[in-house]
């Protein structure tokens, strides 16, 4: 039984899911220092804030990494980004993002849609097919896609969510 032990499993399982949890309690950092910087420290005049510190509630993010947050919002360059882009099948994509470089969110986030078969779309021309909502765009109609498409769909919205910078990612498929 060489090399092969129940803690070694249980450790890279514990990594994965450890990593995965970074990720989520980085972006949602990120979205409190946005939201900082734009309305201000208190939850109660600033709906951005109220909404980022109750998706932070929501996955159990520790005070200390949400004070920190609230302490970083003064130093920092991060803007809101937003980026559309057609997906394979001719699906619709509304990225929203927070960054402190747009030149490099935007590099990769063209680079992912190349690799899986997007492209990035003109300002307005995805835009018109989503409605605002308090706290989510919603497609206005919807698309169907079918096999290959599907698949490439799925791999690029896995992708593209994985992505530090990338806060959400909004689309018209079913």
């Amino acid at each position: 039984m060489s090399g092969h032990s129940r803690w070694a499993q249980i450790k890279h399982k514990k990594a994965a899911i450890d990593a995965k949890k970074g990720q989520v309690f980085s972006k949602i950092s990120r979205l409190i220092r946005v939201a900082v910087k734009e309305g201000g420290e208190n939850p109660e005049k600033n709906l951005k804030l109220r909404s980022a510190l109750a998706k932070a509630r929501e996955v159990n993010m520790s005070l200390d990494n949400v004070e920190r947050a609230l302490r970083k919002s003064s130093e920092d360059k991060l803007e809101e980004v937003l980026y559309e882009a057609y997906g394979p099948g001719g699906s619709a994509f509304l990225i929203e993002g927070i960054t402190d470089s747009k030149n490099r969110t935007s590099s990769e986030i063209k680079h992912i849609l190349s690799e899986h078969g997007g492209k990035l779309a003109e300002p307005g021309s995805v835009l018109w097919m989503f409605e605002k909502k308090e706290a989510a765009y919603s497609p206005k109609f919807t698309l169907s896609l079918l096999g290959e498409d599907e698949r490439k769909y799925e791999s690029l919205l896995e992708v593209l969510s994985e992505n530090d910078d990338v806060q959400e990612v909004y689309t018209n498929t079913d």
